[in-house]
């Protein structure tokens, strides 16, 4: 006998039934909701990062200052020439006309490139030992001139660099030679110029992101040197 007989079959199959009929109805008006729900929302974007002002790399004598022993001071980011005086050099040609040779002491610079390409042309790169302070570069303009910047080590702490720049940058001109200052700076503090130390809140602005690109110095002034003795250039 068969088993299904007397059951009425009108309308029996899988799913059929009223209770699934609800539960399927309750479902797609729950995903309806998900659905408009999703629409009204917006997306978090994200929050763009502060870009830094660039720090102080670079201090330079202005026009009106005697000379001295150095024309200023520069603090690289690392010892790889190739990679450092492009950018030197970008910031140089405007100011002080085309630098078209670069020479060093070999003593703290492990590979010195026989040629830099910048912005269009070629600087030639040289190196003499004794004739030149192993923490001095020395720059030529063919028709313009020379000038000597204090070489601060890369590893230099901000405070310790501030300090060397504006010594090097001074309005009579710096009275010691490069090597002599990097040691002066290190008797000052007690310790190595490579250890960092907390900057005051003028130097920590001027020196550490606070500096344009160029602050413009004032030439000619009389009296005690002030902060527009000086080009304070970021790097």
């Amino acid at each position: 006998m068969d088993s299904t007989e007397g059951i009425p079959h009108t309308g029996f199959h899988a799913g059929s039934s009223p209770a699934r009929d609800e539960t399927r109805a309750a479902a797609e008006a729950a995903r309806r909701r998900v659905r408009i729900m999703s629409a009204t929302l917006y997306p978090t974007l994200p929050h763009p990062e502060p870009v830094a002002a660039p720090a102080a790399r670079l201090a330079l004598k202005t026009d009106g200052t005697s000379r001295g022993l150095l024309d200023g001071a520069w603090w690289p980011r690392s010892r790889d020439l190739l990679n450092e005086l492009p950018a030197l050099t970008d910031v140089l040609d405007p100011l002080w006309g085309r630098i078209t040779r670069i020479a060093v002491n070999p003593e703290h610079w492990p590979v010195i490139p026989r040629k830099i390409p910048v912005s269009g042309h070629i600087v030639k790169v040289g190196w003499f030992t004794p004739e030149i302070d192993p923490h001095k570069l020395l720059l030529l303009s063919y028709g313009a001139g020379r000038w000597d910047l204090l070489v601060i080590p890369p590893e230099t702490g901000a405070e310790s660099a501030a300090w060397l720049m504006a010594a090097a940058s001074e309005y009579d001109g710096p009275t010691l030679a490069a090597s002599a200052l990097i040691a002066a700076e290190e008797a000052r503090q007690g310790v190595p110029a490579t250890d960092d130390r907390p900057l005051g809140p003028q130097e920590a602005w001027e020196y550490e992101g606070g500096a344009p690109a160029v602050s413009a110095a004032v030439t000619g002034q009389t009296g005690p040197p002030g902060p527009a003795s000086r080009l304070i250039i970021g790097m």
